[in-house]
C-alpha cells in the first residue's frame, strides 16, 4: 500500500483528502505545516507527496524546494495541491520542482489519475527484436 504525504494547513482540507486517499488504499500522512511535512518526509520518506503551495510560514514552493534539494528525497514525487490558479502558478509550482500541479476545489477523479501516474513505475519501451 503505497504512502502518500498530504501537507496542507487547513483542516478540513487534510480530512477530506486522506478519506478519499484511504478509500482507493493508499496509507497517509498529514502534516499541518511544511516544517512538520519535511521532518515527516525525512524520518519516513513516502511513495508521493501532495503539498499545498500557500501554507504561512515555509510555503510549499519553498519547501518543495528543499525536497528537492535533499539527495535523500529528491526523488518523491510531489504534485501541488492549491488555490493558486492564476496564469503563471503553474510554471512557478513547476519551476519549484513540483513534478505535477493540481488546483483546488479538488477533482478527485482528475487527482486519483495523476497519482496513480506518478506511483506507476515507468516501462521501458519494448525491445525491437
Amino acid at each position: 500500500m503505497p504512502k502518500i504525504l498530504y501537507i496542507e494547513d487547513t483542516e478540513n482540507n487534510r480530512i477530506l483528502v486522506r478519506r478519499r486517499l484511504e478509500k482507493r488504499g493508499y496509507q497517509v500522512v498529514t502534516a499541518e505545516n511544511a516544517e512538520q511535512g519535511l521532518a515527516l518526509a525525512a524520518a519516513e520518506p513516502p511513495e508521493l507527496i501532495l503539498m499545498d503551495m500557500g501554507m504561512p510560514g515555509t510555503d510549499g514552493w519553498t519547501a518543495t524546494r528543499r525536497l528537492k534539494a535533499d539527495p535523500k528525497l529528491q526523488h518523491i514525487p510531489v504534485i501541488a495541491l492549491t488555490a493558486h490558479a492564476m496564469q503563471g502558478d503553474r510554471e512557478k509550482a513547476i519551476s519549484a520542482g513540483c513534478d505535477d500541479y493540481e488546483t483546488k476545489p479538488f477533482d478527485f477523479p482528475r487527482l486519483f489519475e495523476k497519482i496513480e501516474a506518478r506511483l506507476t513505475p515507468h516501462q521501458p519501451p519494448p525491445q525491437a527484436t
